[in-house]
């Protein structure tokens, strides 16, 4: 029985009691331990008034604080067994262990009722002391969990995704096709599921009294490093909702417009300083993180680019709607906005950041991701790179329902890298040993029929793979003038950048011998098609002359942001593709320069506007809801020449002031030689300012042959 219970029983008040001889330790007789209460006391109750006997009346104060502790032995009990049940069940003996304890300190307290006040703080302290011991506890059964829940995943995980592969003729997965799982968005689950959870955490779990409050996000994980976060000017608004999908849009407000107007003129400036100055004072403005982020890559700093990037998303994702959902794919976003642009190129661009760090699954999900943002149009192309991503993610199911599902409406088997990585996709399933022999045999017919269409419908793709793969074909493939260099020469320009983009993206994918072998008998059974004038040979042929006369501007943007040095290569003959110059200064010439595309048919009408690296061939038909105020000094068209002076120095100006319409003609001699002779002076100047440092001299050349 407990103090407080005896207490009760007797009736009387903690420090009612006066110290006796026998607690003094001069009465050793048996009537030490007595327990004869008077019946006054029993009848008064706890609380009564009467208070005598009490030595010392401060005693009183520790009296009411001590009535706060637990009513019995066998709550406390209880209490410490539903603790140990939530970590565990494991420790068991220790709870009996103590129990007994709490029994025989219970009965020292029923033998010693009379205890003074510091005595009776004693078993506080113990608690607290005991509670420490428990958080530590807790830390490695976290940890233990963890693991646990970790291993427990990639099982589930496994089992969907076996289940979803044992019927790769039949769709049977009901959610949407461009569904997006929040767990995949988030590239540590990919790597914890490589590397282990501890390996990829190591020490970064932080305390919880550490940690600061941060919004919680889905697309990226806020860092302790960043800027606080603050309100940008940056707003989601529902435009409207048809046939139960919802659009929405991106809205600046004044404050943001007036920071988007002070970042086109620190570009306009070719000095990536005044973007950092803007960030100083914007640490969140979404266009300068993009546009930096270009400079740190240029600069071999991808680190910091990403982290750019990572903190632009944030931002946006920040200014969510509330009803603007990630993962139902039924929300979209209208490119032709300018305000909406800059979620998607920051999309695309984390997109590349995790498939080079090696996290091909949550590329492909922030690809579906851009892709259910405005799956009509695709403003970025991103079915040029999907396939290559599910084949490295190895989500061939997906692949191949997606080209079940879309090629009735989209031609898909129009595009090369779909007509190739979909045979892909079935040779990989037909690998997979726990199907049946039914499935594996229909895998193996389908990936054999579709890849010797792909082969017939773009027989420019063989020679360039073989080439990137280090493969030499045999004297029949070489010698035939089906694959030969007149298969690459006749094709449309158009068509030969779609072949180079894939060649570039996804060579790395079919330099496995198995894949190798099995392209090898198809090739030669599409030869034995043509040398038997098989129709389908012709009528591929008048296909391929008609339908790839020009590309349209989605798939330029691609391959201006993708930078696959093949697919740059084969972009239409005019500027050059790209300038690179070792001056820091010159690090945002690049993204001022005339459009790489001005000799393409379609893109006759850009050739007055240049290629922003925030903004890459914005859509002719753009819907602009504020326009930027008229400046007093405009800059000029100036040429590649010019910029690349005025990026040397800022003040240089080849053409002067901007003339009057009517002077033009007349003073064309006159600027020219004004020009030259201002280019003259600050070149001048330039060289005048250069110091050379002298090296230090060695007096003693020789030296004394002494080490320090």
């Amino acid at each position: 029985m407990s103090r407080r219970a005896l207490r009760r029983l007797r009736g009387e008040q903690r420090g009612q009691e006066e110290p006796g001889l026998g607690e003094l330790g001069l009465d050793p007789g048996p009537e030490r331990g007595r327990e004869a209460p008077p019946p006054a006391a029993a009848r008064r109750g706890r609380r009564g008034p009467a208070r005598a006997g009490v030595s010392n009346r401060f005693e009183l104060i520790t009296a009411e604080e001590s009535e706060d502790e637990p009513l019995s032995r066998e709550e406390r009990a209880d209490a410490r067994l539903s603790e140990r049940d939530a970590a565990g069940g494991n420790n068991e003996g220790a709870v009996i262990a103590e129990t007994e304890g709490d029994g025989q300190r219970d009965g020292e307290e029923a033998e010693q009722p009379d205890q003074t006040p510091i005595l009776s703080n004693k078993p506080r302290k113990k608690k607290k002391k005991r509670k420490t011991k428990k958080t530590s506890a807790e830390e490695t059964l976290e940890d233990n969990d963890l693991e646990d829940i970790d291993s427990l995943l990639e099982k589930i995980e496994d089992t969907n995704g076996l289940s979803q592969q044992t019927q790769s003729g039949i769709i049977t997965d009901s959610r949407p096709l461009l569904y997006v799982e929040h767990r995949n968005l988030n590239p540590e689950n990919e790597l914890k599921r490589y590397f282990g959870a501890r390996a990829v955490l190591g020490d970064q779990r932080p305390r919880q009294r550490q940690r600061q409050y941060v919004r919680s996000t889905w697309l990226t994980a806020p860092k302790n490093t960043w800027p606080r976060y603050s309100k940008t000017g940056i707003a989601m608004q529902l435009v409207d909702t048809r046939r139960g999908v919802q659009h929405f849009t991106f809205e600046h407000h004044r404050e943001y417009q007036q920071v988007q107007f002070k970042f086109l003129d620190a570009v306009e400036s070719m000095d990536p300083n005044n973007i950092v100055l803007l960030l100083q004072m914007n640490p969140y403005h979404v266009d300068s993180l993009l546009q930096l982020s270009d400079v740190c890559r240029m600069q071999e700093d991808q680190e910091m680019a990403r982290d750019l990037i990572e903190r632009a998303l944030y931002s946006l994702e920040c200014a969510f709607h509330p009803v603007f959902s990630l993962t139902s794919g039924t929300c979209r976003l209208d490119y032709r906005r300018p305000e909406n642009r800059a979620f998607f190129l920051a999309l695309f661009k984390h997109l590349m950041f995790l498939e080079k760090r090696g996290c091909p699954r949550t590329a492909l999900e922030f690809c579906k991701l851009i892709l259910s943002l405005d799956p009509e149009n695709d403003p970025l192309c991103v079915l040029l790179m999907i396939d290559f991503l599910s084949l490295r993610a190895r989500e061939y199911t997906f692949l191949t329902r997606m080209f079940q599902e879309w090629e009735s409406h989209r031609n898909l088997s129009q595009l090369p890298n779909f007509a190739f990585s979909v045979p892909l996709a079935y040779f990989f399933l037909s690998q997979q040993e726990e199907r049946s022999e039914l499935e594996l045999s229909q895998a193996r017919e389908r990936a054999a029929r579709l890849i010797q269409l792909a082969l017939i419908m773009f027989p420019s793709v063989l020679m360039p793979l073989l080439d990137h793969c280090s493969v030499q074909p045999d004297a029949r493939v070489a010698s035939h003038s089906f694959f030969g260099l007149n298969a690459q020469i006749s094709q449309p320009p158009a068509l030969n950048q779609l072949t180079s983009l894939y060649v570039g993206r996804t060579h790395s994918l079919w330099k496995d011998p198995a894949v190798m072998a099995w392209l090898e008998t198809n090739v030669h059974e599409v030869l034995r098609m043509v040398d038997a004038r098989d129709p389908l040979v012709e009528e591929s042929e008048h296909k391929r002359k008609m339908r790839y006369q020009s590309a349209p501007r989605n798939i330029y943007r691609h391959v201006i942001l993708s930078e696959m040095k093949e697919a740059t290569a084969a972009l239409p003959l005019g500027c050059p593709a790209g300038l690179t110059i070792s001056v820091p200064r010159c690090l945002l010439l690049l993204a001022m320069q005339p459009s790489p595309l001005l000799s393409s048919p379609p893109l006759q009408e850009v050739t007055s506007q240049p290629v922003m690296g925030f903004d890459p061939l914005p859509p002719l038909d753009s819907i602009v809801s504020y326009t930027r105020p008229e400046r007093t000094n405009h800059p000029s068209n100036e040429s590649t020449l010019s910029l690349f002076f005025r990026s040397l120095l800022p003040n240089f100006n080849l053409q002067g002031d901007i003339r009057h319409d009517g002077d033009e003609e007349a003073g064309a001699g006159q600027d020219l030689n004004q020009g030259v002779n201002r280019l003259m002076a600050a070149m001048r100047d330039m060289l005048a300012n250069i110091q050379f440092q002298e090296p230090p001299r060695d007096d003693n050349p020789e030296g004394d042959g002494d080490w320090d």
